[in-house]
């Protein structure tokens, strides 16, 4: 295997120059250097007891005839350290065998270093050592024999007189014994000392008085490096072997990188990946058993930029009812369950859904639908549910057994009816498409196994397979990994064998490589072009009946990620168990995969399914390149749910700027939430009042696409999992909570054209009052969002305090934002971004409260819009209309910055002619007379008003 020609490989945070020379031997190649440095160019060796090797029963085909193991390939270190797992009773992990070898060997290859660099060096040790060091070389091949030697073929005395390749023996051993004591030495390998423990040799015999002479005589030597390094810069040969234990005393992968980086140049290309992929096997090893699952930590702020693939744009193209959609996400057993407890029947098709809840649907501006678990499930997914004691369970609704309507939701013709019905009331259905894998005892998997991604053997030899057939196929049989049942361990395969041919092949379960594999799924191979075209045309079948498309785990099948976790190349690897043997150089991924899976589809389905919304399921800091460069119509923005809920707002605005001041089209792809299926429910995570009512308008009035969980309207807090048929929580709808939706929100979802789009979308700076000129301080409030947008005639302004505090500030300047036309960033006032009248008066509505206000827009123009907000405040103004003349600016003084139920009713109550009754002549007629008197109407606290008067000192 050869490294892919780049000048500068990344290895996992740091980097290493494969130069073509090597500093000490200038005339030598890489190639012709690292034939006189290893012993092997195929394996590595390091020297074990004979007490070690009669405990664990070694395999003998682990031994080189001088009695080292040899480690052809990591399969020999799995079987090396399986044999110690047996007699210890807890798993040895192989990667800690495997990088002690590459260690040891490494420390050789230096001695043969400094011998090239000091002609005879070692012979003239043997002589400092003298003839009263042979009891101590004998003591040294008794207790770590050679092959001769532990077969009891000769005696150790024997073997140090010959020579090996014409090599003494006695010098060889005498290195063998300075190798020996260097890693008695060494911290990290402290738990496997029986392997190469000294204190034996120790005793009885001049072992540490030779190890003593040993670090004498290098200490005289002249120091190991280049001849024209200055001699007093030099360290020892001692102290060069003992450095990495010195460097990284508790951990070999840190060892491993130290000698990467201080000996990559003179170790040759081939032990350079030898010693990457060590690097990976110590991390897969990490990871593996350590399934905590679920969010891990804080989000990162999305950027655009540091992509492994080239991006460009070609986003695809909205349809005119795509930037409106409104969605709302429904388990589709659990809906059922509830709504037949509503309906007080029986609920249990899709064709049975009510009228009256697709009408509800439509009330309240929602306009798109999407099913979760429509599809027929694994029926092994529900058996090893229900054997793990949920005897209730249906399967799991991404692990699949065909994309068929399950039946028991009543198949295609209740879905026809469904969909039928929910397009009479304006509403689009959405499913998912699960392409990363598929269930265990699925179709495909009985038929086609070459598709899914599998070894000839278990890739850990402590795997057994001995439980319940979970196949319901007489062809095959399918056995998930033992100890899954007793959760000891979390198996990245499960057991396929052929029942008619005999074959038996270990298939990887579904994984990201960030919690516990997926166990009643298989892993698609994405390597393979016979694979992608059958998940193509399995997307193309779904779109033809759905025009919205969830895609499950989609940034799993970017191109780097594919490789990542499943094809690693050398040094970044880790990700999933065992998968770093099996890794490709970039170039040989490339020729598997040339072209991203993802573009592909969207290419297939604008030609042959046109009106289909594609929408991402995507991480990982994927975001823009789902939408601007594969083509996807939107993508996930889970930034949205975490951030806001923890109050990380000025980390929320950063994410909104950044995307503006790269693309503004990329906010507009976003898909807003408040939670999903994977997450807790919107009500434990945002509570139910004032903060959660704040976020939600958020969602609903920010370009992207709203999301609305399950239960979230009603205020349900149970999680449902995927794998529910009903409700498990008793739970009342939460009347209050409905109301103030309905107050407060659906109004917003009908008016979603004003702020789907992003041409005119602003992002505002709120500035905190200053105290002493009651202007704009200096100071960003970053707990405030304040962005305006603008459709036609239409106007929105939205600003929000996502904090439990008071303030008070002015918006008037926008946030950059790029503006493709001339490329550059741009920014506009208040006043220009809602293209306001420079005379006139602003009234407009803000539908929290219900109030209107009017501004003067001179001083919105040179001023900007004073504010005040209280902890998670929230104002939406709209139906922004403009009026002029001395009796408006009148009202305007007057009203002083509070609202009224009526702008124009304010108006009529000062100036407009009044009918009143008048006596004449003792009847009782009616007259009409001009109002003269004014009202002044009090500022209300936490209302907008214009800037207070400053007061002199």
């Amino acid at each position: 295997m050869r490294v892919a020609r780049r000048s500068s490989p990344v290895i996992t945070g740091y980097c290493v120059n494969i130069r073509t020379k090597i500093p000490f031997f200038p005339n030598l190649s890489i190639q012709e250097s690292s034939l006189i440095y290893t012993r092997s160019s195929n394996c590595f060796e390091f020297h074990v007891s004979r007490k070690a090797r009669e405990k664990y029963h070694f395999d003998e085909q682990l031994f080189a005839l001088n009695g080292n193991v040899v480690l052809a390939d990591f399969a020999a270190a799995r079987r090396f350290a399986e044999s110690m797992t047996i007699v210890r009773g807890q798993i040895v992990p192989a990667s800690d065998i495997n990088a002690m070898g590459l260690i040891d060997e490494i420390l050789h290859i230096l001695i043969r270093q400094y011998e090239m660099q000091n002609p005879g060096v070692m012979r003239c040790a043997l002589a400092a050592v003298g003839s009263d060091a042979d009891a101590g070389l004998q003591k040294f091949t008794d207790n770590f024999p050679p092959m001769a030697v532990y077969r009891r073929e000769m005696d150790a005395r024997h073997y140090l007189d010959l020579d090996t390749a014409g090599r003494p023996n006695r010098a060889a051993t005498l290195e063998e014994m300075l190798i020996l004591h260097i890693t008695n030495q060494n911290p990290a390998v402290q738990s496997y000392k029986e392997l190469f423990d000294e204190e034996p040799l120790k005793q009885s015999s001049p072992y540490e008085q030779t190890v003593r002479v040993l670090k004498d005589f290098f200490k005289g030597q002249p120091g190991f490096g280049n001849p024209e390094t200055k001699a007093e810069d030099r360290a020892s040969l001692i102290e060069v072997l003992l450095a990495p234990a010195r460097v990284a005393p508790h951990s070999l992968s840190a060892q491993l990188e130290f000698l990467l980086n201080r000996w990559g140049d003179i170790l040759g290309e081939n032990f350079v990946l030898k010693i990457l992929r060590g690097i990976d096997f110590i991390k897969e090893d990490a990871i593996r058993g350590n399934f905590a699952g679920g969010f891990a930590g804080n989000v990162p702020v999305l950027t655009f930029t540091g992509h492994d693939y080239t991006e460009y744009e070609r986003f695809s193209p909205d349809k005119d009812w795509m930037p409106h959609l409104v969605l709302i996400a429904k388990n589709s057993y659990v809906w059922l369950d509830q709504l037949s407890k509503k309906y007080q029947r029986a609920i249990i098709r899709l064709d049975q859904i009510p009228d009256e809840e697709l009408e509800l649907l439509q009330q309240r501006g929602i306009t798109g639908l999407w099913l979760i678990g429509l599809w027929e499930r694994s029926i092994a997914s529900q058996r090893i549910k229900q054997m793990m004691g949920q005897a209730d369970a249906v399967a799991s609704a991404y692990s699949l057994m065909d994309y068929q309507i399950a039946a028991d939701l009543g198949g295609w013709e209740a879905l026809q009816n469904l969909r039928w019905r929910a397009w009479q009331h304006g509403i689009r259905l959405s499913a998912d498409m699960v392409p990363n894998h598929i269930g265990i005892d699925s179709r495909w998997v009985v038929e086609h196994p070459d598709w899914f991604l599998s070894l000839p053997y278990s890739p850990y030899p402590n795997y057994s397979f001995n439980g319940a057939d979970l196949s319901n196929d007489s062809r095959v049989g399918i056995q998930i990994e033992d100890h899954y049942y007793d959760k000891t361990d979390a198996a990245v395969v499960f057991k396929r064998f052929d029942r008619w041919t005999g074959d038996s092949r270990y298939i990887y379960h579904g994984n990201d490589g960030t919690s516990m594999p997926w166990n009643d799924t298989a892993q698609l191979d994405y390597s393979k072009s016979e694979v992608r075209e059958a998940i193509i045309q399995t997307i193309l079948h779904v779109a033809r009946n759905f025009p919205i498309i969830r895609f499950d785990a989609a940034m799993t099948l970017a191109k780097k990620h594919i490789q990542r976790l499943w094809f690693p190349e050398p040094g970044h690897g880790g990700a999933i168990p065992s998968r770093s043997e099996h890794g490709m150089t970039r170039g040989q991924f490339e020729a598997a995969i040339p072209n991203e899976f993802w573009r592909e589809v969207v290419d297939r389905v604008a030609a042959e399914v046109p009106d289909t919304l594609l929408l991402a399921e995507a991480f990982w800091m994927m975001e823009g390149y789902f939408v601007r460069t594969l083509g996807m119509h939107r993508v996930y923005n889970s930034a949205f749910m975490h951030m806001l809920r923890d109050e990380d707002n000025a980390k929320y605005r950063l994410v909104i700027k950044n995307t503006l001041e790269f693309d503004p089209q990329v906010l507009k792809r976003y898909v807003n939430f408040m939670n999903n299926p994977d997450e807790k429910t919107a009500a434990e995570q945002f509570g139910t009042t004032d903060k959660y009512f704040g976020v939600f308008t958020l969602m609903v009035t920010l370009p992207g696409l709203p999301m609305i969980g399950h239960g979230q309207i009603e205020g349900y807090r149970e999680k449902y999992g995927m794998e529910y048929r009903h409700a498990k929580w008793d739970e009342s709808v939460d009347d209050g909570l409905v109301r103030g939706h309905e107050w407060r929100i659906f109004p917003l979802t009908h008016r979603r054209a004003l702020f789907a789009n992003v041409e005119d979308f602003r992002l505002y700076d709120f500035y905190a009052l200053d105290p002493h000129t009651a202007g704009a301080s200096g100071t960003v409030n970053e707990d405030v969002f304040a962005y305006s947008n603008h459709i036609g005639n239409e106007r929105g302004l939205v600003i929000y305090h996502n904090k439990y505090a008071e303030t008070r500030g002015w918006i008037k300047n926008s946030a950059a934002s790029m503006d493709k036309a001339s490329g550059k960033l741009i920014q506009k006032t208040l006043s220009e971004a809602l293209s306001l009248p420079k005379e006139s008066y602003a009234v407009f509505k803000d539908y929290v409260t219900g109030l209107e206000y009017i501004r003067s827009c001179r001083e919105l123009t040179d001023k900007g819009l004073y504010v005040e907000l209280g902890g998670y405040q929230c104002h939406v103004f709209l139906d922004w209309r403009f009026v002029n003349g001395e009796q408006w600016q009148v009202v305007c003084e007057s009203l002083n910055g509070a609202g009224v139920p009526s702008a124009y009713g304010k108006f009529d109550a000062m100036f407009a002619v009044k009918a009143e009754e008048i006596k004449v002549a003792g009847n009782r007629v009616k007259g009409k007379k001009t109002k003269s008197e004014k009202k002044t109407a009090k500022p209300r606290k936490n209302q907008i008003k214009p800037k207070p008067t400053a007061k002199k000192k």
